[in-house]
């Protein structure tokens, strides 16, 4: 959620030179969104969060196929979307941790086939 929730410029930092496709940031946000009832039966998140995450995975239905097609980098300086996807995650953030600005994952290396 960090990493949707940080400045474009952050994001754009972050991604460099990495051929993220928009489609495959939708589909793990989305994912952690479908679970999170799960996880707030467990503790892991209270009712307020699960709403959050909710809001942000009915903004994330909402981006078209089209929208969903090509690079992450791209889609995040044409899309209009990401600006609202960005403010619902800081909310969460804000109300999950106290602060929307989170240290940026890691990257992970590409796949070598050596495994």
């Amino acid at each position: 959620m960090t990493l949707l929730a940080a400045d474009t410029q952050d994001q754009l930092a972050w991604l460099g030179e990495r051929e993220q496709e928009t489609e495959s940031v939708v589909e793990e946000a989305e994912l952690l969104c479908r679970i999170s009832e799960g996880l707030a039966e467990r503790g892991a998140f209270e009712p307020e969060n699960v709403r959050a995450l909710q809001a942000i995975g009915r903004r994330l239905g909402e981006i078209d196929a089209a929208c969903r097609a090509g690079l992450w980098v791209n889609a995040l300086a044409t899309d209009p979307a990401w600006d609202e996807i960005r403010s619902l995650a800081r909310q969460f953030l804000l109300t999950t941790l106290g602060d929307w600005r989170q240290p940026l994952p890691r990257p992970v290396s590409p796949h070598t086939g050596d495994h």
